[in-house]
This record gives C-alpha cells, sequence and structure tokens, in this order.
C-alpha cells in the first residue's frame, strides 16, 4: 500500500489528500509535525531529503516528494475519474488552469504568510535550505492573492468547474488556496459571487473534508 506523509494543518499534503480521495486509492498516513519542525530532523530527512510534505512512498517503493509528481503518478496509474483532462484540448487548459492557481494564487498566499509570520523568520521557503523573509513580498503575496480570486471570479461566470467542463486538479488547487488565504486575513465576500458559488459547490464533495 502506498503511504502518504502529511501534515493535517499544512495546505499542501491536502492537495495530494483530495487527489487520492477523488481517485479513491487506498494509503496508510504518516503525519509530520511542521510546526515542531519535524520536517527538519534527521529522521525525516532519511526519509526525504527535501525536507517537505506532501510525499508519496508508492507500491513500487520509489518516493515522490512533490504535488506535481504525485498527481502524475495517480492520474496515470488510476486513470478514473480523469482530475487532469481525457482529451489534449482539456488537458491543456486544466493544465493552464492549474499552474494559474498554484502560481498566482497558492504561491502568492505564501509569499505572504511566509514573508511576515514571525514563526518563518529565516524560512521564507520551504526546503532543507534557510531563506530571510523579505517584507516587500508579503505585501506583493496579498495584492495578487486578491488579485487571482477575482479573475477565477470571472472565470467561474457560468461555470461549476474552473476548466473543461469537469471537477479537476485545477479545482483542488484554487479550493485548497481558497482556505488557505484565511491565514493572511483575505476572505472573499459579496463581491466575488461566482467564486463564493464556486466554493459552496465543492464543499458538497465528501474530499474537501479532508
Amino acid at each position: 500500500m502506498m503511504t502518504l506523509y502529511d501534515c493535517a494543518t499544512a495546505p499542501s499534503p491536502r492537495r495530494a489528500r483530495i487527489f487520492l480521495a477523488e481517485k479513491g486509492v487506498a494509503h496508510d498516513t504518516v503525519q509530520i509535525d511542521l510546526r515542531a519542525g519535524e520536517q527538519m530532523g534527521e529522521a525525516y530527512r532519511q526519509i526525504n531529503p527535501q525536507c517537505t510534505v506532501p510525499a508519496l512512498r508508492t507500491e513500487e517503493g520509489n518516493l515522490l516528494t512533490d504535488n506535481a509528481a504525485i498527481a502524475a503518478y495517480l492520474e496515470a496509474r488510476y486513470p478514473e475519474p480523469p482530475l487532469m483532462g481525457r482529451t489534449p484540448q482539456d488537458k491543456a487548459e486544466i493544465a493552464s488552469w492549474q499552474w494559474r492557481a498554484e502560481f498566482e494564487g497558492l504561491m502568492a498566499v505564501a509569499d505572504a504568510l511566509r514573508n511576515s509570520s514571525p514563526a518563518m523568520v529565516n524560512r521564507a521557503l520551504p526546503g532543507p535550505a534557510n531563506y530571510p523573509q523579505i517584507p516587500e513580498l508579503h505585501q506583493r503575496g496579498l495584492a495578487r492573492a486578491q488579485q487571482f480570486f477575482e479573475t477565477l471570479n470571472e472565470r467561474l461566470a457560468g461555470r461549476d468547474f474552473i476548466a473543461a467542463d469537469q471537477f479537476s486538479i485545477a479545482d483542488i488547487t484554487a479550493v485548497v488556496t481558497f482556505d488557505f488565504a484565511r491565514v493572511v486575513r483575505i476572505k472573499p465576500g459579496e463581491e466575488l459571487p461566482h467564486l463564493l458559488r464556486w466554493r459552496a459547490a465543492m464543499a458538497e464533495r465528501p474530499s474537501m473534508s479532508l
């Protein structure tokens, strides 16, 4: 059985949890306490030198150390239901919006948090190396995240899903971004009605409670 190295309170491993749940893939879970710095300890470094979660140990014994690899592996091994598209056009559209949700949304919120939180001094980026905070990136991250939600609201006008008229990895990343934004006090309101309607619909999926 696969093993997911997880942290229940962190956004990145939540993406993997949702993807696994949507695929219906059984797996073991090992919790890594990020707040206690367990990811930086020698025991976890021996498992994942990148010092990050999620990480997925496949049934073949390989370790996948990022969401992109985990999603690609799971989609290839468990093609139903497809979360990354069926046709070439759908695959391209989903990949584009997945990239935007990650780069314009999730990374923006992460920049805002990591460059302002006292708990993350010298930990402005995840991984084994230390990087100092840059206060200006906090403000830029806030602005970028707000702009992303406005863009997503426009995109979702008349749509149930972000891309290719199907639930996809783009919806997963965007949901996680929407919820993660609360940590930097961004909470989309009535000025973004399409975004709120979509998020309420996403809440009906059992995987979103993970």
